[in-house]
């Protein structure tokens, strides 16, 4: 590897390792590509997608908690994990009334109507970033794949980022499907509201799943 990389990287070995095992762990379905999907699902395409891009920033956002170890304040402070932990459900309880009553209202024409990208990218954002388990994850992984002896925070970074961007391209693929569905679906007034009303049901079980998990489990 060029020596101008090498405070960025590990070695190859290392690098091809992580690679594998990122994309590995990208493409098996976790509670982001849930909350991905049931976006997609019941708001299209388009909000699969941006919601892919406010999820993949907030795990950037723990990428590089876990890189400057807010990760082990969250090991060490029970009470600080606790409180990110149920920040987090409670948000996603949140959207998912949110969206219940949505489903209610009058149909809309467009899946994006009514609802700003903004305010998608930033409910998919927070959902990501008030998630302690993902600072978790990353420091656990990350250090597995770091050569000793070079700029490990700087690695880390990198490595972090790498994987956000792997799991952005396949959570796409899951979007552009989902989204693929929900097209179909906007053909029938009933089963969109019927969409809307899953999406929320998923929410809001993502949410009781969050804050009553185990403290430590992983992704």
């Amino acid at each position: 590897m060029p020596e101008q990389f090498s405070a960025l990287f590990p070695t190859w070995p290392l690098l091809s390792a992580f690679l594998l095992a990122s994309l590995v762990l990208a493409v098996t379905p976790g509670p982001a590509v849930v909350y991905i999907v049931a976006r997609s699902l019941s708001q299209g395409r388009r909000a699969g997608l941006v919601s892919v891009a406010g999820v993949g920033l907030g795990n950037f956002g723990n990428a590089l908690a876990a890189s400057v170890g807010l990760a082990t304040l969250f090991a060490l402070s029970a009470a600080a994990f606790t409180v990110v932990k149920y920040a987090g459900a409670a948000y996603l309880i949140y959207l998912g009334v949110r969206m219940w009553r949505d489903a209610s209202a009058p149909a809309v024409v467009g899946p994006l109507a009514g609802k700003p990208e903004w305010r998608i990218f930033r409910d998919s954002f927070f959902v990501a970033l008030l998630n302690p388990k993902t600072t978790l994850f990353f420091a656990a992984f990350l250090p597995q794949f770091l050569s000793p002896g070079e700029a490990q925070i700087l690695q880390s970074v990198t490595l972090g980022a790498l994987f956000v961007l792997i799991a952005a391209l396949t959570d796409s693929v899951y979007a552009l499907a989902a989204g693929q569905i929900a097209g179909k679906l906007r053909q029938h007034r009933n089963l969109q509201r019927r969409g809307r009303l899953a999406g929320g049901l998923t929410f809001i079980g993502l949410g009781l799943f969050t804050a009553l998990s185990g403290q430590k489990p992983q992704g």
